[in-house]
């Protein structure tokens, strides 16, 4: 969909600033501005010092037209960190190299560029480019994740070769990849208006005694990227979560729960109204079948034993129950993972099942990335690599809406 939107030409009418920092990559952004021109998008253009070492402002101007900005004091009288702000629909900062990454995330505005940032309020997009393992360092890390939770779009680099002959993850994001990124955020999908969806996530909390609980390492980051990710395209959600540090996405309805059979009754209540059911939640299996009522005490080398029953099985209670909900499951798995997928996806009558390997590199619980295979029951399969929970959550809903054919009350989806 946002191929087919980019070959219309549907930047028309919009305003974006391009800004270029001071990366060996900064002669790709020319190609960059080029696709935004041919777009119909006006763009203007800032500079750091460090940038014209690579590539000369008049290329960025023959381009878009427009007389490029590299100093802040060059004209006062106009102010270009305000005037660019106010006029902007969306920022692109490509590439954007480590150091820039670090003063815009501080808040830093030593140049025209930083000092711009703070003033807009509009999309922030940006691509990095750096050399060597600076974009694992920590602190670029910091620095990123930073940028993220204040809602900037931080692109990942790609692995590949780089200019000083290594091979890791610094490389300038394809311009395909960048492209798609201005255009979610200007053209945002609304493919799922009219949708009632209900999302499970985070671990569940079964106790053993007042103080411990049996749980999983569940941090609840993809049930909370799937909520984030409907909220973002017009749908509806009831986020069920078990305990979990992160905040709810704005505009989600919430409801917490510690139990299995706390997150069973709250599904359950929803259910009904909801047209897609997403269980991300990773449920305990097991719970102690009496808790003890006191806080349990070491007494020497005696040792405790525990008598566990199942939990509900809260997924096929629901898929049984369905009338004409789209039900999608999850397969958190550390062998055999599409058998078991598969297995899973058979048992509980599913339409979707999204299978993972927790033991994954990079992904799996707590991490902010995941890798995964989304299989349907009319067989369809999808597999994705390793990518941000987040760009991963607007997969499945691609694959709910694609192989699923769901169908928003009172329109199509295809748009």
């Amino acid at each position: 969909m946002v191929d087919e939107a980019r070959a219309a030409g549907t930047l028309g009418g919009k305003h974006l600033v391009l800004g270029v920092t001071g990366s060996i990559a900064a002669y790709k952004a020319v190609g960059v501005l080029r696709a935004l021109r041919e777009q119909g998008a006006t763009v203007s253009v800032l500079m750091t010092r460090g940038a014209t070492k690579f590539i000369t402002p008049l290329t960025f101007e023959v381009l878009s037209g427009h007389r490029v900005v590299t100093d802040l004091f060059e004209s006062p009288e106009t102010m270009p960190h305000l005037t660019m702000a106010e006029g902007a629909d969306a920022v692109l900062v490509a590439p954007a190299t480590a150091h820039f990454l670090a003063k815009a995330a501080l808040g830093l505005a030593d140049d025209v560029l930083s000092t711009m940032l703070l003033n807009v309020r509009c999309p922030v997009i940006v691509a990095p480019a750096m050399d060597g393992e600076m974009w694992t360092h920590p602190t670029v890390t910091q620095h990123v994740d930073a940028l993220r939770a204040r809602g900037v779009v931080v692109l990942d680099p790609e692995v590949g070769p780089l200019a000083s002959g290594r091979i890791a993850q610094g490389r300038f994001p394809a311009e395909g990849t960048i492209l798609d990124a201005v255009h979610a955020a200007l053209l945002p999908q609304r493919d799922w208006r009219g949708q009632r969806v209900l999302v499970s996530a985070g671990p569940t909390q079964e106790p053993l005694d007042p103080v411990r609980f049996l749980s999983n390492r569940s941090s609840g980051k993809m049930g909370y990227a799937i909520a984030e990710a409907v909220c973002a395209r017009g749908g509806d959600v009831v986020l069920v979560t078990g305990p979990s540090a992160l905040t709810p996405p704005s505009g989600v309805t919430t409801v917490h729960v510690n139990t299995a059979s706390e997150m069973a009754d709250a599904l359950s209540r929803h259910f009904s109204s909801c047209t897609v059911l997403i269980m991300a939640a990773a449920v305990a299996d097991f719970r102690p079948r009496v808790p003890a009522s006191g806080k349990l005490k070491k007494q020497g080398k005696v040792a405790i034993e525990f008598a566990l029953e199942a939990t509900p099985d809260i997924l096929a209670m629901l898929s049984a129950r369905r009338t004409s909900q789209v039900v999608v499951g999850f397969a958190a798995e550390t062998e055999q993972l599409l058998s078991h997928a598969k297995d899973k996806l058979r048992a509980k009558g599913l339409d979707l099942i999204v299978a993972n390997d927790v033991t994954h590199a990079g992904g799996g619980f707590g991490s902010d990335d995941n890798a995964a295979t989304i299989l349907s029951a009319t067989g369809e399969q999808r597999a994705f690599g390793l990518m941000p929970k987040r760009r991963l959550a607007d997969e499945i809903l691609n694959a709910v809406r694609d192989l699923c054919l769901v169908v928003p009350r009172g329109q199509s989806l295809v748009e």
